[in-house]
């Protein structure tokens, strides 16, 4: 394949930034542009509902590279502008201040948008996605007060620790029996759900929300007077540009392992992407760090004909007041769960087994272990081994 003379990268996170770094430093040197439709250079993500929104964590280390990094790389930058439409068959990107710019390939990590409730007054509830959300959020924080959350996922859970370390009042509010039930199975949802209400967090479960008001939130059940309500139920694959341009999606662009959409000019990357992963043999569409980072490298260097695919195990993170945890691997709400270590004093290792085999595995508050849980992966449950 002829090294492409032009590439787009379309997005503004992790995704995109390590893509365009991926190209660079494989010495690609044709022309290189990234749109983002943030008045942000690209920018991490994680630490927006952790360190950065606590206020720990500089603003400046949100961003793997400076102004200066892209000028110095010759990335043509268009910062604040989105792409509208794409034209496949010209190999064209139009985009909203009405110019246009052509590719021989064009990468989309547009990432993903937070879910709506279809419910009264939701437009009174924020949402946490972006930098300014998350200065928003730490700025009302620092007011004090009554937050209620609604929904007990990671983003929820995460904000509930932040905003409860800040001295809030915090109540959560989630539909399921569990938060994060479906995840890690009821005897781990039931711990982290202790480790909230130890550190003064309330969570309400099997909640039906009605309406959110302008001093609260509504349930079939009960009223929750708030100051602040954040939403946070989960993600949905900011895929429009794709759909419109007809290529395939379904839960997000669907890219093959080498992550090439259905036109072989176009390719997709991080939270967007619903790509066949090699390890598992099925496509998958994750919404984490790492795999935003790993996409985005792969997909610079299968951009340009080199030979690679998406071979990894999906690896996640948190940190909830003292529940620190790395995650590794796919598993089942259906898995068995086998816990080593003292689950009570708050370090041990999780693992999940389908049928004798090792699906999956997470370490809590237990370090230096990930590299030998991803080697477990795969392998009979007779073979797990001690981790302490």
């Amino acid at each position: 394949m002829d090294e492409p003379r032009s590439i787009v990268i379309v997005g503004g996170g992790l995704a995109a930034a390590h893509a365009v770094e991926s190209l660079r430093d494989m010495d690609y040197a044709g022309r290189l542009a990234l749109v983002a439709r943030e008045q942000h250079l690209p920018y991490e993500r994680p630490p927006l509902s952790k360190g950065y929104l606590a206020g720990n964590d500089d603003r400046d280390a949100l961003f793997p590279h400076d102004a200066g990094w892209y000028r110095d790389n010759d990335v043509t930058l268009r910062i604040g502008t989105a792409v509208t439409d794409l034209q496949l068959s010209e190999r064209v990107a139009v985009l909203d201040d009405g110019t246009s710019l052509g590719y021989d390939r064009l990468l989309i990590a547009t990432g993903a948008s937070p879910r709506t409730l279809q419910v009264p007054g939701i437009s009174h509830a924020v949402t946490l996605r972006t930098i300014d959300d998350s200065e928003r959020l730490r700025a009302a924080f620092q007011q004090g007060g009554r937050l209620v959350v609604i929904g007990a996922g990671w983003i929820g859970l995460e904000v509930a620790a932040t905003a409860r370390q800040a001295g809030m009042e915090v109540t959560v509010l989630e539909a399921a029996d569990r938060p994060l039930g479906a995840v890690f199975g009821p005897v781990l949802a039931d711990h982290l759900a202790r480790v909230h209400a130890k550190n003064g967090v309330t969570i309400h479960t099997g909640v039906r929300i009605e309406a959110v008001t302008e001093h609260g939130v509504v349930t079939s059940d009960d009223t929750f007077e708030a100051d602040l309500v954040l939403l946070g139920v989960g993600a949905t694959p900011t895929s429009g540009l794709a759909e419109s341009a007809g290529l395939a999606v379904d839960n997000g662009i669907l890219v093959d392992e080498r992550l090439m959409s259905s036109d072989p000019y176009v390719y997709a990357a991080g939270d967007v992407a619903n790509a066949r992963n090699t390890v598992l043999g099925q496509h998958l569409r994750v919404e984490h760090w790492d795999n935003a980072i790993r996409q985005g490298k792969l997909a610079g260097r299968t951009m340009l004909g080199i030979d690679d695919s998406y071979d990894w195990l999906p690896y996640f993170f948190t940190d909830q007041f003292d529940f620190s945890m790395e995650y590794v691997g796919r598993s089942s709400p259906d898995d068995e769960v086998v816990l080593r270590g003292d689950i009570d004093g708050g370090a041990f290792v999780a693992w999940w087994l389908r049928d004798g085999v090792v699906t999956a595995g997470m370490n809590v508050n237990v370090w230096d272990v990930n590299d030998a849980i991803r080697a477990a992966i795969g392998k009979p449950a007779t073979e797990i081994p001690d981790l302490g």
